[in-house]
């Protein structure tokens, strides 16, 4: 998967202590900052979305990282580049719908350029002040695995969209509109006091579970009918390939003691090993992630 391959050659060429999770955590300046890029054709379609919705998910798509750290979101700063197909009607909504997802955290800046399509890229910047913040290494034997939400709507939701369907609507929104996982967040961070993993299910459920079991040298066992998701996706003949490997729900996914998983819906334990293994009609799969990046979306084909 090259995107990977790419990540691990820059973190070499950088020696940077700064790069391996969704997010850097500046620790001296108490802040936590990520950076994401949509690419029209690439992430999004403007047959499928609206300048609004676009400008929603790509506010939650930096918040979620955010919220992945553990740490408070309080500002962005956003690059847009616009082809001369758009308009003022566009670069208007999509800043409504920036807005209307940021809600209290604050758009600050950026800057805007020509293109041949539509780029987007968002710099997200977190507080850290009376929060842990998590890193996917951080993963420890006997933790339990916790899950905000359910999984596997939003790439039902691209799946419909891409086949010209537009019902049921409720995998369509969860698509082009997620929501991040603010308070799922905030608890943990607040109240945790040993150190934990936790990520964002961007790129689906298997994959941040695959990235935190690799990262923090452990095996995470998952009981596959544990996963929350909504049963309308069993008129998928795959629906758990989508629970797994849908990808941009937006979930968060942690590694957590007993006394905080309480709290939240357990789906696993972190055990000795290596991968993932997830347990389904009592039978035990394992796999490795090599396995499970096999399955995922890949930006470079």
């Amino acid at each position: 998967m090259k995107e990977k391959e790419f990540i691990n050659i820059i973190k070499s060429s950088l020696k940077s202590n700064y790069i391996g999770d969704d997010c850097a955590y500046l620790k001296d300046t108490g802040i936590v900052i990520s950076q994401d890029n949509l690419v029209e054709n690439v992430h999004f379609s403007l047959d499928f979305t609206t300048p609004y919705k676009l400008g929603w998910k790509s506010a939650m798509v930096n918040i979620s990282d955010i919220c992945a750290s553990g740490a408070e979101p309080i500002c962005f700063t956003v690059g847009l580049s616009l082809p001369s197909y758009t308009d003022e009607d566009f670069v208007k909504e999509f800043y409504h719908g920036l807005k209307d997802a940021a809600k209290d955290i604050e758009i600050v800046g950026g800057d805007i350029t020509g293109a041949d399509k539509i780029f987007i890229s968002i710099a997200a910047i977190g507080k850290t002040a009376g929060r842990k913040i998590s890193s996917r290494k951080n993963a420890k034997i006997g933790q339990k695995i916790i899950v905000s939400g359910e999984h596997g709507s939003s790439g039902a939701g691209l799946r419909l969209l891409q086949n010209g369907k537009n019902y049921p609507e409720k995998f369509i929104t969860a698509h082009l509109m997620p929501e991040a996982q603010i308070e799922f967040s905030r608890y943990i961070a607040e109240n945790i006091k040993e150190d934990y993993a936790m990520m964002d299910t961007s790129d689906g459920l298997a994959d941040a579970l695959s990235q935190i079991a690799c990262s923090s040298g452990v095996n995470l066992e998952i009981d596959f009918d544990k996963v929350p998701y909504d049963v309308d996706l069993k008129m998928f003949a795959d629906f758990e390939d989508l629970i797994l490997y849908g990808g941009e729900d937006y979930q968060l996914v942690a590694c957590v003691p007993e006394d905080i998983a309480g709290k939240f819906t357990v789906i696993g334990t972190v055990k000795q090993g290596s991968g993932i293994t997830i347990i389904k009609n009592s039978q035990k799969f394992n796999f490795s992630i090599h396995q499970i990046e096999k399955k995922l979306f890949n930006h470079f084909k």
